[in-house]
């Protein structure tokens, strides 16, 4: 069973987890220096997020944009597809990500290395994450 019963409550943890990192001043910076675009692609349910790090934010105090859906007119740098619930697993830091892209758990599209080079830059997403789930009531998702 898919721990995300539809991408609007997908949207509204991810959302909120992107929403936070794109203002955070331990992963903004690094993010924005790398000068990308980044796009995930969940399925079970469906979502793609797109984190466009090569033009300046259009919103005041982010460091990067992040848009929702599969019609940004981007095309991504780093493509990174999986099941919606390796990335819940994977933003909880529960997901090797060599591990998981030698298992062909996540597929990826671009430089591997610039994806790991981005690594460090997420690590703090790996706390954020389960404190959102927290703060929405959703301790139920949290893995231990």
């Amino acid at each position: 069973m898919a721990v995300f019963k539809s991408y609007d409550e997908l949207y509204s943890y991810m959302g909120r987890l992107y929403d936070e990192a794109k203002c955070d001043s331990r992963i903004g910076p690094k993010i924005k220096a790398s000068n990308l675009v980044i796009q995930f692609r969940y399925d079970d349910p469906h979502a793609v997020v797109t984190i466009n790090a090569a033009k300046p934010p259009t919103q005041p105090g982010a460091l990067f944009d992040v848009l929702w859906g599969d019609n940004t007119g981007l095309k991504p740098d780093i493509e990174m597809s999986m099941k919606s619930d390796v990335a819940h697993q994977f933003w909880q830091g529960k997901v090797n990500l060599m591990a998981a892209i030698a298992r062909r758990q996540i597929v990826t599209k671009g430089s591997l290395p610039k994806i790991l080079k981005l690594l460090p830059a997420v690590e703090p997403m790996y706390e954020m994450y389960p404190r959102i789930l927290r703060e929405l009531g959703r301790t139920d998702l949290i893995i231990n």
